[in-house]
């Protein structure tokens, strides 16, 4: 790994996904640990909810799981082969081939955001003005459900999963995603560490008042 030297960072990362994309998520991919956050959401939220995913990626596992729920969900990403896998393997879904951060969506719209290991891969600057701006997507007492850093970092790893493209990540600690959340108006319920090789993320769960 090595500190990141490209001009665009979030296009390094749109190209990483799209070299990467079945080597990162197989069209059958299971739910693996995504499963009893999801399940935990839908306890949370109304039948039939609307439900924005961020970073979607292939649609699996979010966007499949939530749809099969019978939720509507939109999800966004930035990786054109992400998206068009998305629409396939999820049809019951929408989903926008676009980035994240220049999204324009109809305020308190939402009953749930989920930001998926998709916050990380954003330039810091970038990363707290998103956070308010999904605070006023979404509907009072609806719920986000994002991955976070959990040490402050930034960087790339060449030859990421086995392949001949780098990816870049960008995450501050914590803690100071606990007070982005709070400085958005967003009130947090819970907060666990999810382990990763040797580091890991944070896990928010946050809600609006």
């Amino acid at each position: 790994m090595g500190a990141v030297s490209s001009d665009d960072p979030k296009q390094l990362v749109r190209r990483g996904y799209d070299a990467l994309s079945y080597r990162y998520r197989a069209d059958d991919a299971d739910d693996g640990n995504y499963g009893p956050w999801l399940a935990a959401l839908r306890v949370r939220i109304p039948a039939g909810a609307a439900v924005l995913d961020l970073g979607c990626g292939n649609g699996i596992p979010v966007a499949r799981h939530l749809a099969a729920a019978g939720h509507a969900v939109t999800g966004v990403d930035s990786s054109q082969v992400q998206i068009q896998r998305a629409r396939r393997l999820v049809p019951a879904a929408t989903f926008l081939h676009a980035d994240i951060t220049s999204l324009t969506l109809p305020a308190a719209t939402f009953d749930a955001v989920v930001c998926l290991y998709a916050l990380i891969h954003l330039p810091l600057e970038e990363q707290r003005p998103l956070l308010g701006r999904i605070a006023g997507w979404l509907r009072p007492g609806g719920w986000l459900l994002a991955t976070t850093g959990h040490q402050a970092w930034t960087g790339t790893e060449d030859g990421w999963l086995g392949g001949r493209v780098p990816m870049w990540w960008s995450h501050a600690d914590a803690a100071t995603y606990r007070t982005w959340l709070q400085a958005a108006g967003l009130q947090i319920t819970a907060q666990d560490f999810v382990p990763e090789g040797a580091g890991g993320h944070a896990l928010f769960w946050a809600r609006r008042p």
